[in-house]
C-alpha cells in the first residue's frame, strides 16, 4: 500500500481528538497534531487502511474493547515506566507507610490485610515495586493477606504486566539486595521474572478511569502519571471514582505536578504527591508527614 505522509487536517485532529476524549478521558491538544499524524500513520501501515479518515471511521465503529482500539491507545499514550521510579514515595513507603501498619497489627489496631491500588499501571512495573518493597521490608510478609490491583485501559500493556518480565531498563534501579531475591534473572542476562512471591500478590484487570471501579476499598492507591492526560472535567471524574473506593485513613500517591490536590475533596494533604482520606478511625498514619518533595 502506499503510506500516507501528510499530516491530520486541523478538522481531523479536531474529530480525533473528540472521540478520543469521548471514550478515554484523554485530551488531545493542538500541539499534538504531528504526534498524533505519526502514531495514526503507523495503524494505517498495521491495518492498511488508505487515510486518516478511512481509519476514523473505523474506530469510530468499533466498541472500545476492540483489538484496534487497544492497538491505537498504545500507539497515543505514552508507557514509558521502570521499577522504583519516584525515588522519594517508595523511600516513604518502605520508612513510614510499612511500619505504621506493621505497627498497629502489631497493637491489634487493624488486621494483617492490605488491598492497593495501582491505577494506570501500564505495564506493571509500579505495582511490582509494590510487592517488592512488601516483600522485602513488611515483616513476616507472608502471615499478611496483600493483595496489589493493577489497572490500565490497555489490554496489550496489561498482557505485559501479567508476564512479569521485565529488561534491563525497567530493573536500573531495582537495589541490588531485592533484585537477587525476588527476580531470576534470564539465561542471557538482559531479562529478569518477578518470582512467586511477588505474582501471588498482584493481578491485573482492564479498567478505564472514567468509569467507577467495582472493588472493595484500599488501603493505598497509586495514581500517578496519568492524570496529565485529561483535562479539569476528567481529572474530577477520576478524583471521585479514586475516592469512593479509597479506605477512611487510607493513603493516595499521585505525582506532586498533576494539579489534583484540589479536587481530593475530603482528603488532607500530607506532602505535595501524598493525600490521606479524613477518617475518625484511621488504620492508617495519622501523623503528620514533613511536608517536603
Amino acid at each position: 500500500m502506499t503510506v500516507c505522509l501528510e499530516q491530520v487536517s486541523d478538522k481531523q485532529l479536531s474529530l480525533y481528538a473528540a472521540l478520543i476524549y469521548e471514550r478515554t478521558g484523554i485530551s488531545i491538544s493542538p500541539q499534538k497534531k504531528t504526534l498524533l499524524s505519526n502514531r495514526v500513520r503507523r495503524r494505517l501501515r498495521a491495518t492498511e487502511i488508505a487515510d486518516f479518515d478511512a481509519y476514523f471511521g473505523h474506530l469510530k465503529g468499533l466498541k472500545s474493547d476492540h483489538a484496534e482500539w487497544d492497538a491505537f491507545l498504545q500507539e497515543i499514550t505514552t508507557h514509558e515506566t521502570f521499577l522504583f521510579r519516584d525515588e522519594g514515595h517508595w523511600n516513604w513507603l518502605r520508612d513510614s507507610f510499612i511500619p505504621e501498619m506493621a505497627s498497629l497489627a502489631r497493637a491489634g489496631k487493624r488486621g494483617k490485610s492490605l488491598r492497593i491500588w495501582s491505577a494506570a499501571c501500564s505495564t506493571g512495573d509500579e505495582a511490582y515495586t509494590i510487592a517488592t518493597c512488601l516483600a522485602g521490608h513488611l515483616p513476616k510478609y507472608s502471615e499478611w493477606k496483600i493483595e496489589i490491583l493493577g489497572t490500565d485501559i490497555g489490554m496489550g500493556a496489561l498482557e505485559e504486566a501479567r508476564a512479569g518480565i521485565f529488561g534491563e531498563r525497567a530493573m536500573k534501579l531495582v537495589p541490588k539486595d531485592l533484585n537477587r531475591k525476588f527476580f531470576t534473572p534470564s539465561s542471557n542476562g538482559k531479562t529478569w521474572n518477578a518470582n512467586s512471591v511477588l505474582t501471588r500478590m498482584t493481578k491485573f484487570r482492564q479498567h478505564n478511569l472514567l468509569d467507577p471501579l467495582n472493588e472493595a476499598p484500599f488501603d493505598l492507591i497509586f495514581l500517578k502519571n496519568v492524570l496529565i492526560y485529561f483535562d479539569a472535567t476528567s481529572k474530577a471524574t477520576v478524583a471521585k471514582h479514586v475516592g469512593r473506593v479509597l479506605r477512611p485513613g487510607g493513603m493516595l500517591v499521585t505525582a506532586a505536578a498533576e494539579g489534583v490536590s484540589d479536587l481530593l475533596h475530603g482528603m488532607e494533604k500530607r506532602k505535595p504527591w501524598l493525600h490521606q482520606k479524613s477518617s475518625e478511625t484511621t488504620g492508617a498514619p495519622r501523623k503528620r508527614e514533613i511536608n517536603d518533595e
